[in-house]
């Protein structure tokens, strides 16, 4: 008998671990999505999150050492497999850079920001996006995962400009209003001049910046589509 068939008082979810603290602001909307999805369903969220620290993460991106960052991620989440978590997500996107190879190795199945993305983009329709985030989500152009469209980066300083901010939103949880408006010309540069049919918050602190506001363009928020990923397989049974 499928999930949606018991009674709402033996229905359980699944069993989700999260690799968070990349950063702070990005945990926190995980979470509070995360429960607030949960609300509309008769089962109660279950959740083990373990912390991974943004210095260490930036710095392995930085120089492309997938495997000591592997290492992290497979020494925690052998950490949420003892807590008994079923399913595995990181809530970064710079996160992601070495997501093959954990995968490769993870001893619970990964829900990756990457792919769900990608078929978000697919199921838009959008020919030509643009990248908001680190340096090295935009410079790969998320990581070569959206070979299906063009994909555009902020152009010159501005791409350092978007990372500098970023970096420091992600890190201190607080977005200021010259930040805001940083990444808001950054995005619709993207939109009127390169052409993008839409800007991927490749992000997932962004919701400091965009969330409450009107950028003026049209934006996909990548990590409330993983989120919806996540709460999916919370409620697969």
């Amino acid at each position: 008998m499928g999930w949606r068939g018991l009674p709402a008082n033996e229905r359980d979810a699944v069993h989700i671990g999260l690799i968070v603290g990349i950063g702070p602001a990005a945990t926190d909307f995980y979470y509070r999505s995360l429960i607030a999805r949960m609300a509309a369903v008769p089962a109660d969220l279950e959740l083990t999150m373990v912390h991974a620290d943004t210095p260490t993460l930036l710095a392995n991106q930085a120089e492309g050492n997938t495997q000591a960052q592997v290492e992290i991620y497979d020494r925690l989440t052998r950490r949420l497999q003892a807590a008994g978590a079923r399913s595995v997500a990181v809530t970064s996107i710079a996160g992601h850079f070495c997501i093959d190879a954990f995968q490769n190795v993870s001893v619970l199945p990964v829900i990756d920001l990457l792919s769900v993305v990608a078929a978000g983009v697919r199921d838009r329709g959008y020919q030509r996006v643009g990248l908001l985030g680190t340096r090295g989500v935009m410079a790969s152009h998320f990581y070569g995962a959206l070979s299906d469209v063009d994909v555009v980066a902020p152009l010159g300083p501005s791409l350092d400009a978007v990372h500098d901010a970023y970096v420091t939103v992600a890190s201190t949880a607080t977005c200021t209003e010259e930040q805001r408006h940083g990444f808001f010309v950054a995005g619709r540069a993207m939109v009127e001049e390169q052409g993008a049919d839409a800007v991927l918050l490749a992000g997932t602190d962004l919701a400091l910046a965009f969330h409450g506001f009107d950028a003026g363009f049209p934006v996909f928020d990548c990590a409330a589509a993983h989120v919806q990923a996540i709460f999916a397989e919370a409620v697969r049974g």
